[in-house]
């Protein structure tokens, strides 16, 4: 069986960091059965979808790594793509089911299917339809149809049960009567969504279906229209929920939602396809830190989770953290630079000292916004404001150190950098001939030419920090 997969957005929004994700399970599917990954908008909802969110979802979607096959823009000869542009396509499934007894015009107007449902509720039974306009004959039809009355086409459901399985959840089944006739097009001629869903998976030989588990409950009534229609029912995945820390499913109030927002706080794209990944899917050899382009044959539907996936920004974070640093030397700097680029006291800098700089800090920061701390660490000549600081300055040692060390940095030019070797000598100074060892030397100098009680490297950090910072220290 040929492989054919797809993502289906709706253009009204950008992308959701959930839509990313299941995209991302098509595209790898398609990709270890050398299969076909394409893009389907579903921009029926004329009133909420927009093109430039459709640009938007398409970029991100490429930001992402996920370059699919076919879509809008590469034709596969299974197009259009969006489904605006198949209406016609629709009404003539539409058509065809009601010849063939499937489907039916509805003409009902929403006072009688509104005293329906309120009758339904004070019975406590199921609001269907009661199938009114099934019983009347075609000539009464045609007249209605004639004289331009209102009318929907609503799908005959047939008294049975229905189950499948699924590659996540296993066997699942329906009883009968769960749902009522609905409604195939709407009075306005355009399409509901399982009905054009199943028209577009079925004539574009859809394979298998991966998608959140919230539409499990549509495949009740697109399987009735897969047998309605005589059409092979793709096999089906539905992955599990996205969740926040309070189990709830995933919104806004958890944080960014978008991947446009994930973009714009210059998190790698990488590391992001990473971490969504293994939310609800596992690799084989248990390893969390992966190239997911080249997982190969690895990646299959037998090693998805059944249980809530929980979206976690930290360890989001963590993941950014250990591609950066996998980064070369000078992609590590492009990258860092991105925060950095309106910071006079690091464009100012030469290359190899900006290169030293991200050496220096790479392991203490997970984003490149996190770098103008960093860089504040260095030129900031304030003196940092703790109990330990304070401590540390009042020390015996220290008051004697700084008389030293102040004496030999203002010999030093403003621009000079500390070299190792200048520090070392410094140090031995103090250990020799003012007998200062320990804690009271080490922390005592880093106190007095960094104004920080910890850090980074001393010899690095000092090696990067001009000599009349330091100065203004003393």
């Amino acid at each position: 069986m040929s492989v054919r997969v797809r993502f289906a957005p709706s253009p009204t929004g950008h992308l959701h960091i959930g839509g990313a994700r299941t995209a991302l399970y098509s595209y790898l599917f398609a990709k270890a059965n050398n299969g076909k990954f394409i893009l389907r908008i579903e921009d029926t909802d004329q009133e909420r979808s927009k093109r430039d969110f459709e640009q938007s979802q398409i970029d991100d979607l490429k930001w992402c790594g996920l370059n699919y096959d076919e879509g809008p823009d590469k034709d596969g000869g299974y197009g259009p793509y969006r489904q605006s542009e198949r209406l016609d396509t629709y009404k003539k499934y539409a058509h065809d089911l009601i010849e063939s007894g499937h489907a039916y015009y509805c003409f009902c107007d929403e006072k009688r299917l509104e005293d329906l449902k309120t009758k339904a509720e004070a019975n406590n039974e199921a609001p269907h339809y009661d199938r009114h306009c099934l019983k009347l004959d075609k000539s009464e039809i045609e007249l209605k149809i004639k004289r331009e009355f209102p009318f929907v086409v609503r799908f005959k459901v047939p008294e049975k049960t229905y189950s499948f399985n699924d590659h996540v959840r296993g066997d699942v089944a329906w009883p009968q009567d769960m749902v009522g006739d609905f409604i195939l097009l709407r009075s306005n001629g355009l399409p509901t969504y399982n009905f054009c869903c199943v028209i577009d998976d079925h004539l574009m030989k859809i394979s298998h279906v991966i998608r959140a588990e919230e539409h499990l409950n549509n495949t009740l009534r697109q399987l009735m229209i897969y047998e309605a229609i005589g059409a092979k029912t793709p096999e089906f995945a539905h992955c599990s929920l996205l969740v926040g820390k309070d189990r709830q499913k995933l919104s806004k109030r958890h944080g960014a939602t978008s991947v446009s927002l994930y973009r714009q706080q210059n998190y790698l794209p990488d590391a992001l396809m990473n971490y969504l990944l293994l939310l609800g899917w596992s690799h084989p050899e248990e390893k969390d830190i992966f190239d997911f382009k080249n997982l190969g044959t690895l990646f299959d539907l037998k090693r998805f989770s059944k249980s809530p996936a929980l979206y976690d920004l930290e360890k989001l974070n963590y993941f950014n953290g250990q591609y950066m640093r996998s980064l070369g030397d000078d992609e590590l700097l492009d990258y860092i630079s991105i925060s950095l680029k309106d910071e006079d006291n690091f464009i100012s800098r030469t290359k190899d000292w900006k290169k030293k700089f991200c050496s220096l800090f790479k392991d203490k920061i997970q984003l490149p916004d996190e770098a103008i701390d960093k860089l504040e660490l260095i030129f900031s000549t304030e003196q940092e404001d703790s109990e330990e600081m304070k401590e540390i300055m009042l020390w015996d040692t220290t008051i004697i150190m700084k008389s030293y060390l102040r004496e030999k940095v203002f010999e030093m030019k403003d621009n000079d950098y500390l070299k190792p070797e200048t520090i070392d000598t410094w140090l031995n100074h103090l250990k020799k001939e003012l007998k200062i060892k320990g804690k009271p030397l080490f922390k005592g100098v880093r106190a007095l030419l960094t104004g920080r009680s910890d850090g980074p490297d001393l010899k690095e950090l000092l090696a990067i920090t001009p000599s009349y910072i330091i100065k203004k220290r003393l």
